[in-house]
């Protein structure tokens, strides 16, 4: 597979007058075509910054790239202009927001939101634009299209709206979709059907995805491969088989036992994450994870570890301490 999509370094802060708050602090990672990719963490790690900051979406002030490289089909996007980086959104790279009905225009008809996109970056005239959101409309599962382009998004459900956002997305046909938590807020019936249609629709046509997730059970089922982050860094990485039975890091393996598993017996309770994920704007020296880590030494105190490669291997993962991390894994199963 080509690489469509290589981040390197990227780093995205927030300064404010309480600090310099680091969301992203020097990830790097890659995106191949028609490959589906899961960024992992916690609230607050740093993984809907990450994606807006390779559309450029991130609010200046107080948001700012300070840092790297996102190089999209051998372009970097981060020296494009204002102009430029404006035909990249939506026609080369589009992005499914966390929560449709904000991201929804409530003013306008679903209709008018479909082909306004169309008509811009694909030069069709409405005629055109209209035909191809019928279309669009009914890939995505929508039933009698035609009538529901006239309609406003407070008419549709959530799991509608989320299908509308879909539609949007592929209307230009784009190369790579960002995801970001695309089944918040809905229910578990419909979040299957989502992320069904999501998977179907990527290896139909072809394009690369970035899903945007905390539910590891998207993880497992959906992704290639899984960047695990936490404080604005990718602590572990690898395939979503090397993640699920071959964890490395101390985190990683937390996240792993504190949901609950239908191919082992039953627990009386779950092992939750002890603590609190740390202060972005007041890190320590040392490892993020370690005031929170049963497996920390005292380097783990003064020195952070670098992401390395397990084996020799595609698995990467930063943790002084990732044999003694994944032996304790391997006793657990």
């Amino acid at each position: 597979m080509s690489r469509l999509l290589k981040i390197d370094s990227l780093q995205t802060y927030f300064f404010s007058a309480a600090g310099v708050v680091k969301a992203v602090d020097g990830i790097s990672f890659d995106v191949n075509q028609g490959e589906t990719i899961a960024i992992v963490g916690e609230s607050g790690c740093g993984k809907s910054v990450s994606a807006l900051s390779i559309l450029r979406l991130v609010a200046d002030p107080p948001g700012r790239i300070i840092g790297g490289s996102i190089r999209f089909r051998d372009r970097d996007l981060l020296k494009l202009s204002d102009e430029e980086i404006r035909e990249v959104r939506g026609k080369d790279i589009a992005m499914v927001f966390q929560e449709p009905m904000t991201s929804l225009n409530p003013v306008l008809t679903i209709g008018r939101q479909l082909t306004e996109t169309m008509e811009q970056h694909l030069d069709m005239t409405r005629d055109q634009a209209v035909a191809r959101a019928i279309e669009l409309l009914g890939m995505v599962g929508i039933s009698d299209p035609e009538r529901r382009l006239r309609q406003y998004p407070h008419h549709f459900s959530g799991g509608m709206r989320q299908r509308v956002m879909i539609a949007m997305a592929l209307c230009c046909e784009p190369k790579l979709i960002i995801a970001d938590e695309p089944t918040t807020a809905l229910d578990v019936t419909v979040q299957a059907q989502i992320l069904e249609l999501m998977k179907d629709l990527t290896q139909r046509l072809g394009v690369a995805l970035i899903i945007i997730t905390h539910n590891l059970g998207i993880v497992a089922r959906y992704a290639d491969r899984v960047n695990v982050m936490y404080a604005g860094r990718i602590i572990e990485s690898g395939t979503a088989h090397d993640i699920y039975h071959h964890p490395h890091h101390p985190y990683t393996l937390a996240l792993l036992r504190s949901v609950p598993r239908m191919d082992q017996p039953r627990r009386a309770r779950l092992d939750p994450v002890e603590g609190q994920p740390p202060d972005l704007s007041r890190l320590g020296a040392g490892c993020s994870f370690h005031p929170r880590c049963g497996f920390a030494i005292a380097r783990c105190t003064t020195q952070s570890p670098p992401l390395e490669r397990i084996d020799g291997g595609d698995h990467l993962a930063a943790c002084f301490e990732a044999d003694n991390v994944a032996r304790s894994m391997a006793r657990s199963s």
